[in-house]
């Protein structure tokens, strides 16, 4: 990560203490493991990953406004939009870098498509959020595409580097995409004060017009008013604590939550199916474990 630009070799030095729990790179390895070994390959593509993962949340931080990070200062935050936007861009080029000079193409590959569709599921929420979707399945539509595609290309990456065949590839991709819906679903019940220290205040959804699974089955499976009500409060630029307080309850209240559990379950189970068809062994025993974390998280 050294650059010959002090206030480059500064910034990224303050994001490298910062990092966070790495859990990407840890499907990239899991997956190599269970399909055959660890290797120069698997380490490149789990840095590959992080790289892009880490550029990829500068830039969120930039478009969302956003001056927080894992408690921290973000880089914006720090040094401005300008200085973010370029740092974001730097990450990027290092980690396409990475695969090219170490002639990583199928994994250059795999990267490339999840970065397609994380930029058309950020623009397809930009343009859903100017009115309110309450559509399920352009919900899913957009998680799949912002935050799934990025796991699915973690167990693709491990499964490449360890000499799968397309066909297995393929399969480790679509276990890694049903596990980040359920860890983007997970996500959403932390906005309703569910799993201890969440990291972000409770309602920050509600306010910021974000729908979520537990919302969205709300609303339109509330059998009297409470739904357009709890609709009309959303849509709204600014709420009060109260007005918040209240969409919260009415959630709460419609079962919002309890279906959001269970449709994150069957995905998740849906994503163990798949690893368990995997060689018996302690990386696939870790792999699951992995999962499961990913649903019984607290934060």
């Amino acid at each position: 990560m050294r650059s010959s630009v002090p206030l480059l070799d500064k910034i990224t030095h303050y994001i490298v203490k910062r990092k966070g729990k790495q859990m990407r790179p840890m499907f990239v390895f899991l997956t190599a493991k269970a399909l055959g070994g660890i290797n120069e390959s698997t380490h490149r593509g789990a840095a590959l990953i992080e790289l892009l993962h880490t550029a990829t949340l500068v830039h969120d931080d930039v478009v969302d406004e956003s001056y927080e990070r894992r408690g921290f200062f973000s880089i914006n935050a720090l040094w401005k939009n300008k200085i973010a936007v370029l740092v974001g861009d730097y990450l990027l080029s290092r980690g396409l870098l990475l695969a090219i000079d170490n002639k990583e193409f199928r994994q250059l590959q795999i990267v490339s498509g999840a970065v397609r569709q994380m930029s058309e599921g950020e623009l397809l929420q930009i343009e859903k959020s100017r009115g309110v979707n309450v559509n399920e399945s352009v919900y899913f539509d957009i998680i799949r595409q912002k935050t799934a595609t990025l796991i699915a290309s973690c167990c693709a990456c491990g499964a490449s580097s360890a000499g799968a065949d397309d066909e297995t590839v393929e399969k480790m991709r679509l276990v890694g995409e049903k596990i980040g819906i359920a860890f983007q679903i997970k996500d959403d019940l932390f906005d309703y004060g569910l799993g201890g220290k969440i990291g972000k205040p409770t309602g920050n959804d509600i306010r910021e017009k974000k729908t979520t699974l537990p919302f969205i089955y709300a609303v339109n499976n509330s059998p009297n008013g409470d739904g357009k009500k709890a609709l009309r409060i959303f849509k709204r630029d600014r709420k009060s604590k109260e007005e918040v307080t209240s969409v919260i309850d009415f959630v709460l209240q419609s079962g919002g939550i309890e279906y959001a559990e269970q449709r994150m379950r069957t995905i998740a189970n849906e994503a163990l199916e798949g690893i368990d068809s995997l060689p018996e062994s302690e990386a696939r025993q870790s792999l699951k474990d992995l999962v499961q974390y990913t649903i019984d998280r607290e934060k």
